[in-house]
């Protein structure tokens, strides 16, 4: 079959049942505040929407983060909530209508609830729609306002600005090979394989007896072997190069969030009819020196090389991919979040998102901040709300914020980078210096 036919490709997914409890769904006014909430279900997805008393016409589309892989579905209302109804926004937030990593699905479902805001509410349609996600909701933001998504979605929105936070800004391509070369490399260096592909026969357990002496958690710190250490000096490099916070990340408990795709083939999870996943042409390093010693050359040449399927993502004659992509693509101001030690979606996300941005001409409309931060999505609400109202005060005012650079790799390094947008003083992490 030829990569680009895909009328006969059948995925998991598609065959895969999920209810909402529509019991589940209301919920209360915050205290002291009065505001109109709606919730139901819009084509099998759960839904929350609020619109404060005083309304400034504008709505903020919030998409939530993976949600596993069982068939309950879910809505959160977005942490920056109070902000939003203290400052006269409405929002509103879907459940989806799958779980697993279907942001085809997050994208459509998000739209779609945008479109039906004022039926809903009974209210007039917005004057503008913002989106703002965490996570795989990183992912669903940056993709609603790509230019692929504008020309393919079959629920069209155009967003006047984004902003993705601990995102999968770099697109599945990204995260889902930096699984994959995580998971081989611990197993590499451990002695244990790859020896094929899916990986069946990984063992967490026998490769974390290798590379740990004491085993990372969320409540206690990871203390690495000799060949743990080798294996943080790969994943340091894999995940955005030499940086601030890296350590605190690879030795706390998402590392065995990371540990445990090891095994899976690239379809992510049914998403996929192929495989996606691709190390054929990654170069493994144990320093930021791009020039190949003896040891990394012996490592590169022997590890498992996996190659993916050209059609494993194609374009879908009824609407957006599987996957949707993040080219870089796009004509709105975007203020993205994401903390440097944050080992499940790494840093790396963000310097692919500058390089495609400035390939597509569109780099003057990315603003990105580094926050000093380890666990996955560790925001302060400071932080959000300070790129909330800049992106705001850019799309409307056209004062564009403060960013960091992300791909100098001497500025990345720099034992005070991510300062300038980090509000709080993380448990583990160096202190900012005071002028």
């Amino acid at each position: 079959m030829d990569v680009g036919d895909n009328t006969s490709l059948s995925r998991a997914q598609d065959s895969r049942t999920f209810s909402v409890d529509e019991d589940e769904l209301a919920f209360d006014a915050l205290p002291g505040v009065t505001t109109d909430r709606y919730s139901g279900v819009l084509d099998g997805a759960g839904y929350r929407v609020e619109v404060p008393e005083n309304w400034n016409g504008m709505l903020v589309m919030y998409a939530h983060g993976y949600r596993g892989e069982g068939p309950d579905l879910t809505v959160d209302s977005p942490s920056l909530r109070p902000y939003f109804i203290a400052n006269g926004y409405a929002w509103a937030a879907s459940s989806y209508s799958t779980n697993y990593y279907d942001v085809r699905t997050g994208v459509e479902d998000t739209n779609n609830l945008a479109l039906n805001f004022a039926d809903i509410t009974g209210q007039m349609a917005p004057s503008k729609i913002y989106i703002m996600g965490v996570s795989m909701g990183g992912h669903i933001t940056a993709a609603a306002i790509e230019d692929e998504t504008a020309a393919t979605a079959v629920h069209k929105v155009s967003y006047s600005a984004a902003m993705p936070a601990c995102g999968v800004v770099g697109g599945g391509d990204t995260e889902f090979n930096y699984l994959l070369n995580f998971t081989f490399a611990a197993q590499k260096i451990a002695g244990m394989g790859p020896s094929m592909f899916p990986n069946t026969d990984f063992d967490q357990a026998a490769i974390d007896a290798v590379l740990w002496d004491t085993l990372p958690s969320f409540s206690e710190q990871g203390v690495p072997t000799e060949q743990g250490m080798q294996l943080e000096d790969v994943v340091r490099q894999l995940s955005g190069g030499n940086r601030p916070v890296f350590e605190l990340g690879f030795r706390g408990g998402y590392y065995n969030v990371v540990m445990g795709t090891g095994g899976r083939d690239g379809k992510v999870n049914g998403i996929l009819a192929r495989d996606l996943t691709d190390n054929s042409d990654y170069v493994y390093q144990f320093d930021a020196d791009p020039a190949q010693s003896t040891e990394e050359s012996a490592f590169n040449g022997s590890i498992l090389r996996v190659m993916g399927n050209p059609g494993a993502n194609p374009p879908q004659p009824d609407g957006l991919r599987w996957i949707p992509r993040v080219n870089g693509e796009f004509s709105v101001p975007v203020v993205s979040l994401h903390g440097l030690g944050d080992l499940y979606v790494p840093f790396s996300n963000e310097q692919v998102y500058r390089r495609r941005a400035e390939a597509n001409g569109n780099g003057d409309m990315l603003v990105q901040r580094a926050i000093r931060s380890a666990p996955h999505c560790d925001f302060t609400a400071a932080e959000l709300v300070s790129g909330f109202q800049d992106m705001i005060d850019w799309e409307q005012n056209g004062t564009k914020p403060a960013g960091d650079e992300v791909l100098d790799a001497d500025t990345v390094a720099a034992a005070d980078y991510g300062c300038q947008f980090t509000s709080e003083t993380r448990a583990g992490v160096a202190a900012c210096p005071v002028d």
